[in-house]
């Protein structure tokens, strides 16, 4: 499976391009050209990846599709992954990392659903603010929450609120390759009105009898997640079964608990921030930003994104769930503890997240 990559108007080989750009590097300012082309066209720019909005759907209640068109410097996807979008909201620049929930296409495009979350700067900007035409930054594609070509017999796709978008962008994958293995997809709402793709997946499961749909609204008497509802899936080979789920932080945590053990392979991802292990936010700890000069104090029981950010500092953040990479800086001294998994680290000159590392000790940072 290869990632769908945008092709340059230049009929170079990429290596022989990118050696000629870095060569005109040397006369051209990369800033300076971005803002006179811009105001040619919006999406030419010298190396920086943008998309332009094309398409605006209502995908549910409180839940929108825009439909992207990038320009030729964003480099593609693998289905189930996800990217980190950008706009610029009352003069700050805002960055949130987004699932896409398509599959790659001849024209290049690509799409995304958000929900509007309560409180959210991002997903109100892009639910109710953005239009067709606006023009956003955009990242490159990350995530391991995909599917292999070929493996495990059976696979069971766990989703939760938004965490359908990536596994709608792997349903649809199988689909396009006529469902070659069982898939059976859970579905977990709060209420019907705000599932999204429900009647897709309604049509492929009548299409497809290798396909299994069930939609669960928990305020309309589903039930939520446990050992019951998930055994009749377990039932037939659950050596064979590899399960994807991606969720809230408590539904991927509680999903890997109860498939401990019973399938062959299991993956997840969260799209909440994680909850601290060690919740003692008394405990008070030195942290040394290097290239900054400054030496702060900060609550150990925090994310040290978080901390950071409580001392009026604003370090490069994309998703605040440790999945987008964008966060990551050398921790040069002292032990940090990932706030997802528990796991310490104490290797000098190492990388971590910051958006789901605590200090457990004083730290020093390259920041």
């Amino acid at each position: 499976m290869t990632a769908l990559t945008t092709t340059a108007s230049t009929s170079l080989p990429a290596s022989q391009s990118g050696l000629l750009r870095r060569w005109a590097r040397s006369f051209v300012d990369p800033a300076v050209f971005d803002y006179w082309a811009g105001h040619i066209n919006r999406l030419w720019t010298w190396e920086r990846p943008l998309a332009r909005v094309v398409e605006r759907q209502e995908a549910a209640l409180g839940s929108v599709t825009l439909v992207l068109q990038p320009n030729r410097h964003w480099q593609g996807f693998l289905p189930g992954q996800h990217l980190n979008l950008g706009v610029e909201i009352d003069g700050r620049r805002v960055t949130r990392s987004y699932s896409l929930c398509d599959v790659p296409r001849a024209d290049g495009r690509i799409a995304v659903t958000v929900q509007q979350i309560d409180g959210g700067l991002m997903s109100t900007q892009l639910c109710t603010r953005t239009r067709v035409g606006d023009v956003l930054d955009i990242g490159p594609a990350y995530g391991e929450l995909t599917l292999p070509a070929q493996g495990l017999a059976r696979h069971l796709l766990l989703a939760a609120g938004s965490g359908i978008t990536p596994l709608m962008s792997l349903v649809r994958e199988q689909a396009e390759r006529q469902m070659p293995q069982p898939v059976t997809l859970m579905y977990w709402v709060k209420t019907a009105a705000q599932a999204c793709f429900v009647p897709e997946l309604q049509a492929l499961a009548q299409r497809f009898p290798n396909f299994q749909f069930q939609l669960i609204a928990t305020q309309q008497g589903g039930r939520r997640i446990d050992a019951e509802l998930l055994a009749p899936r377990l039932a037939a080979g659950a050596g064979q079964l590899q399960a994807l789920a991606c969720g809230p932080g408590g539904f991927a945590a509680l999903a890997r608990e109860l498939l401990s053990g019973q399938v062959a392979s299991f993956k997840a991802e969260a799209f909440t921030p994680a909850v601290p292990l060690n919740t003692d936010s008394k405990h008070q700890v030195q942290v040394e930003l290097r290239r900054s000069g400054r030496t702060l104090e900060v609550a150990s029981g925090m994310s040290l994104l978080a901390a950071l950010e409580a001392q009026g500092l604003r370090p490069q953040s994309g998703c605040r769930m440790g999945i987008c990479h964008s966060c990551v800086c050398t921790k040069h001294e002292g032990l940090a503890e990932d706030m997802n998994t528990g796991e310490r680290c104490s290797e000098p000159n190492s990388a971590i997240r910051i958006c789901v590392s605590r200090a457990c000790t004083d730290l020093s940072l390259d920041l």
